[in-house]
């Protein structure tokens, strides 16, 4: 069924992809309202990280990118604008040298989406920023599964003697009763660590890693069956660390980690997320000031219609069912 012209992208046969204002893949600019089914958001804030800053410029990066992406899904079929009424709706409000009341900002902008029955599809931003978006979205309902694609599992209970940062996302999320650890999984998991217990912690709650050495002995297809059997069918938020890719193909981010996932690996395990009952997405960590080629934005660019055509088959789904 076609949906609200209103929101349909721009026509690229009308107005040129190099034209125009940017917006992620040229959907409509839009405030957050109960008309709007995926709002695509913007969280331009690093002040969650110890090593280097510059994914406050990621979601800029990416929307630029973005003018890239069409309209249908090559492999699913899923046109995602048909299906329902997506929009950029701006980025959240921070706060540039204040981290406690960005926090709040953000989860208050996210709570109104929740509000409005939105389902969230974000940009990053460091990886703090999943915290106060859980914070925003996830009430009511109870704690959600998470994917989690990252060569960290940011499950420290401190990093450089603070709580909220962007070492500590899944930990504080869980602590919080905003995860559910025994659905959660996270995969490409890598590089030197601080200690022998850094991914310990979350294992102990419940979690399944899946360091990219286990990756590769078991492959893609048994670790897509892992997705399926630990997410289960409750709700699901999908997040990205973009250094969960390999450098080689996304050298800009703020701590890149040899070896990891191609971008044809993250397409077929995010294409596997069809028919989950997903509740919103994110990916983080896009720092384009370290990459002049924009290969790092180009990758997050797809990666993020990935996400929104398995969300816009799920809000479908949903709608079809009600």
């Amino acid at each position: 069924m076609k949906r609200d012209p209103r929101f349909q992208p721009v026509d690229a046969a009308i107005t040129p992809r190099f034209s125009g204002i940017s917006t992620f893949m040229r959907t409509q600019r839009h405030d957050v309202s109960p008309d709007v089914d995926i709002a695509l958001v913007g969280v331009p804030f690093d002040i969650g990280v110890n090593y280097r800053a510059g994914a406050r410029q990621g979601p800029s990066s990416v929307r630029e990118a973005s003018r890239l992406i069409r309209r249908v899904h090559p492999t699913s079929g899923i046109a995602p604008y048909d299906n329902c009424n997506v929009a950029d709706v701006g980025d959240a409000p921070v706060n540039p040298i204040d981290l406690m009341k960005s926090m709040a900002s953000i989860e208050a902008f996210y709570a109104g989406i929740a509000k409005a029955g939105a389902l969230p599809l974000s940009i990053g931003g460091d990886h703090t920023v999943p915290l106060p978006i859980l914070r925003g979205i996830v009430k009511k309902g109870g704690p959600v599964g998470i994917v989690q694609f990252d060569a960290h599992a940011d499950t420290l209970d401190t990093l450089a003697d603070t709580k909220i940062n962007h070492a500590t996302t899944f930990r504080r999320g869980v602590e919080e009763g905003l995860i559910d650890p025994k659905r959660t999984i996270q995969l490409g998991l890598r590089g030197s660590r601080f200690s022998s217990d850094d991914i310990k912690w979350g294992e102990d709650q419940g979690f399944t890693c899946i360091t990219f050495d286990q990756y590769e002995e078991m492959g893609r297809a048994a670790a897509i069956k892992e997705i399926a059997r630990v997410t289960g069918t409750g709700p699901t938020y999908v997040t990205i660390d973009i250094d969960g890719l390999d450098p080689a193909y996304c050298i800009g981010t703020g701590v890149p980690e040899i070896g990891g996932f191609s971008p044809r690996d993250m397409q077929v395990m995010l294409r596997s997320l069809q028919g989950k009952n997903l509740v919103g997405a994110d990916i983080c960590e896009v720092a384009p000031c370290y990459d002049p080629t924009g290969m790092t934005s180009v990758v997050a660019a797809n990666l993020m219609f990935e996400l929104l055509c398995v969300l816009a088959d799920a809000r479908a789904s949903r709608q079809a069912k009600s």
